[in-house]
């Protein structure tokens, strides 16, 4: 009686193991044919007894049903997730013998990235920033060693202003150490006479040897420890918590004291919360540690002129193009915050009457505004020379030479202007 049992049993067995080999031939006829429907039916067919099967069968269960799942990349977001799940467990169930179908699997997880890239790229071009961000997200989900997709997946949620799904991803940076240094390869072309960025190292020396460009160089990025310390700071402050964005920074600092960029970070958020003596305090810190550095002293430029310290800020920008004699971007905030001192000047013109100590006045700020446009001019002329596709600096010259009755130069600035916007 009890052989019987057995060899029912095995009856039994070997009748599930058949519809199991059935159902699985039927979904990869299915899948060859692009009918993902029928495929995903016959999977759920043999979901119920997979458990029991041996790991031959279970790998290919799970490699099928990923494919299924992917749909050749039409999957939605919720299959995706599922198709990623599948293959991995094709991964566990093969372990790390390099079964049958692990290559096959590496292989499709690598269109599947590639597929989520684009779309997220896509998104993040239409504005579509929740999609963009999920996106980014799902990719560092599936291939963690890529940490820039989180990276990417935090400043999408902050373009998006999802401030809770940015701090979340920040946090998570910080807590990795993630620092995101990366390799810039750049040339400057001919045409603009502009420095440009490429892609790799090949095509920058392609460029250079084609003629189109010049001057290559290469350069690391800065470490972007400091940048996320300093948006997760930022997200407290706008979420009205000043003592969890000082705790960040304080404790990001305890951690490295040297680094120069959790300096300038700091003297952001004391800025943003109105702390502006400490703000002051903190940029002097950081130029007694890198007096040298152009870039630095460009950057201290652009937060003092923020804080409305214009003279701080000349300051800072004449020391960056001291350093740097070809520091375009210095040149043009120098131009920038000296006309923008026009305002007062037009304010205090219009609040005058009409007596003969008013007209004297009025006189004398038009001679303070005339001053201010010729103090502007060299700096404009140097931009424009080290840029000579700028046309915002080229309209404001030509609008200065026009102002000044500098009519040679004024024409000679229209015709510049108009060949620019034309894109001759």
């Amino acid at each position: 009686m009890k052989k019987q049992i057995v060899v029912a049993l095995s009856l039994l067995v070997s009748t599930i193991s058949f519809s199991q080999k059935s159902e699985l031939r039927d979904a990869e006829k299915a899948i060859k044919t692009g009918n993902f429907a029928d495929a995903k039916s016959a999977l759920q067919l043999a979901e119920s007894s997979i458990g029991n099967a041996d790991d031959k069968l279970k790998a290919k269960y799970y490699f099928l049903k990923g494919q299924a799942l992917y749909a050749n990349g039409t999957a939605s977001n919720d299959d995706m997730d599922k198709a990623v799940e599948s293959f991995n467990m094709v991964s566990e169930v093969e372990g790390s013998n390099n079964g049958k179908y692990t290559e096959e699997v590496n292989v499709l997880k690598s269109q599947m990235l590639n597929t989520l890239l684009t779309k997220s790229q896509a998104a993040l071009e239409s504005n579509d920033y929740v999609s963009s961000t999920m996106g980014f997200e799902k990719a560092y989900r599936m291939s963690p060693k890529d940490t820039v997709y989180l990276y990417y997946a935090a400043s999408t949620a902050v373009s998006g202003q999802d401030y809770e799904t940015s701090l979340k991803f920040y946090e998570e940076l910080r807590d990795m150490g993630y620092r995101g240094i990366t390799t810039e390869y750049t040339a400057v072309s001919k045409e603009s006479g502009e420095e440009e960025l490429f892609d790799n190292v090949s095509l920058r020396d392609l460029s250079v040897k084609a003629g189109t460009h010049i001057s290559p160089k290469q350069k690391k990025t800065e470490s972007k420890s400091a940048e996320i310390v300093k948006n997760i700071a930022l997200i407290h402050i706008s979420n009205g918590d000043n003592e969890k964005a000082a705790a960040a920074m304080k404790e990001a600092r305890s951690q490295n004291p040297d680094d120069l960029g959790l300096l300038i970070s700091e003297a952001n958020v004391e800025l943003k919360m109105g702390n502006k003596e400490r703000f002051r305090e903190l940029m002097e810190e950081a130029t007694t540690k890198d007096p040298d550095n152009a870039e630095l002293q460009y950057n201290l430029g652009v937060i003092a002129a923020e804080a409305d310290d214009v003279e701080g800020a000349k300051t800072y920008y004449k020391k960056a193009i001291a350093l740097d004699p070809s520091y375009a971007d210095a040149y043009n905030n120098m131009a920038v915050l000296i006309l923008s001192q026009e305002k007062e000047i037009f304010d205090k013109m219009n609040a005058l009457g009409t007596s003969a100590a008013d007209d004297k006045k009025y006189n004398d700020l038009q001679a303070d505004k005339q001053k201010l446009y010729e103090t502007a001019i060299p700096y404009l002329e140097t931009t424009l020379k080290l840029k000579p596709k700028n046309v915002q600096s080229a309209k404001t010259l030509m609008n200065i030479y026009s102002a000044l009755s500098m009519t040679d130069k004024f024409k000679a600035m229209k015709a510049k202007v108009e060949e620019l916007e034309s894109g001759n």
